[in-house]
C-alpha cells in the first residue's frame, strides 16, 4: 500500500499520532502544506478542530478537508465519499473502530462537494471525538 494512501487514516482515526514514523509525519505535513496552499485555509481553524472538535463554517476549511480526501482518492469530484476505499486505506488495527463510523456517516450532503467533505468529517468527529484528528 502506498504511503500516500495510508495518510488519510491520520485524518480519521489516529489517536497515537505521536507514534507515527518520521516518514509518515513528513508525508502528512506535505499533504497539509499542499492543501493549505490550495485552499488558503486559516490554520487556526484546523487547530480548533483538533483541540475542540469545532468545525468553523468556513468555505476554505471545507475545501481543505475535501482537498485532503481528494489527495487520498477517497472522494470524487461531486463530493461523494468512497466509504470502502476510505476504510481500506486505514491501517488494519484501526479499521474495526473506524469502519462503523465511516459507514454510519457515509456522505453527508451539503451545498457543494467541499461542504459534503466538511459535514462528513464533522460526523466522524461527533461519533468518535477522542479518535478524530485533522492533519
Amino acid at each position: 500500500m502506498a504511503l500516500t494512501t495510508w495518510v488519510v487514516g491520520i485524518m480519521l482515526i489516529l489517536p497515537a499520532i505521536r507514534a507515527l514514523s518520521d516518514e509518515m509525519k513528513e508525508l502528512a505535513q506535505m499533504l497539509h502544506n499542499t492543501c493549505v496552499a490550495e485552499t488558503g485555509v486559516n490554520e487556526d481553524f484546523i487547530r480548533k478542530v483538533n483541540a475542540e472538535k469545532i468545525f468553523a463554517d468556513d468555505e476554505n476549511l471545507k475545501c481543505y478537508i475535501k482537498c485532503l480526501m481528494a489527495q487520498m482518492a477517497c472522494i470524487d469530484d461531486n463530493g461523494i465519499i468512497d466509504e470502502e476505499a476510505t476504510i481500506a486505506i486505514l491501517p488494519e488495527e484501526y479499521q474495526a473502530l473506524a469502519a462503523p463510523v465511516i459507514r454510519a456517516c457515509g456522505t453527508k450532503h451539503g451545498a457543494n462537494p467541499c461542504e459534503n467533505a466538511w459535514l462528513s468529517h464533522r460526523c466522524y468527529a461527533e461519533m468518535e471525538p477522542s479518535a478524530y484528528m485533522l492533519i
